[in-house]
């Protein structure tokens, strides 16, 4: 089977205009087409339908789409080709760096998009479907990768950015032990990979606000000089 006939493609767009003919254009190739007019709404529509493929707008009414960008790579590596009237090189690199796989600048030639788009499929289809839900229930509070959010016995619990970025990548590799080192370089950067007290003072801090027994914690664990791990 041609993974291209059955690929579903996400289109991104508040330009009605541009999503018309981008639907009409994938559906006579055979992509299935998904549409979200804002940034809530794609982060929204990733998680409950799974594309293949996200065709993303930068200019959204609601969120810039760096952003929803980042909030796609905190739990999915679906691959997304940015589609903007952004030319300027300082947007491409942002978008790059957010995690967008490919940029095409508006007006496009539908021809370059379909084959930028046929080789991002083909990328999707030999990496496989993500391991990681958008949203992760561990019983007592939830964490959603998407929106950035955790919500605890129904009420959303204020994170710091830092105990964000601590508590995502323990979330997104959970079962699995994440090294002291590790965790300390992607949160704070390369240059504190030994500074371990920054982690025994965030992790004390996240579970204070999410573990129902702060002392006792079931989810947010401690590997003593190793690391440490997120468990349902």
């Amino acid at each position: 089977m041609n993974v291209d006939r059955t690929a579903r493609v996400l289109v991104v767009d508040d330009e009605p205009q541009i999503v018309r003919a981008l639907r009409i254009n994938l559906n006579a190739r055979g992509y299935q087409v998904i549409t979200a007019h804002d940034g809530t709404a794609a982060l929204k529509a990733v998680a409950e339908t799974k594309p293949d493929v996200v065709v993303l707008d930068l200019g959204l009414p609601d969120l810039d789409g760096t952003e929803v960008i980042e909030g796609l790579r905190g739990w999915t590596t679906v691959p997304i080709i940015v589609l903007s009237a952004r030319g300027d090189s300082a947007d491409k690199v942002q978008a790059l760096d957010a995690g967008a796989d490919d940029y095409v600048t508006k007006p496009f030639g539908m021809d370059e998009l379909l084959a930028r788009l046929r080789a991002a499929v083909r990328r999707s289809a030999v990496h496989g479907a993500d391991g990681v839900e958008a949203v992760v229930d561990a019983g007592s509070f939830t964490v959603d990768l998407a929106a950035k959010k955790v919500r605890r016995e129904g009420r959303e619990v204020h994170l710091t950015k830092t105990e964000w970025g601590v508590l995502e990548m323990l979330v997104r590799n959970r079962g699995r032990l994440v090294a002291q080192k590790q965790l300390l370089h992607e949160v704070w950067g390369p240059s504190y990979e030994t500074e371990s007290h920054y982690l025994r003072v965030y992790l004390a801090q996240l579970r204070r606000k999410l573990e129902p027994e702060p002392s006792r914690p079931r989810h947010l664990l401690t590997e003593p000089g190793m690391g440490y791990r997120f468990e349902l």
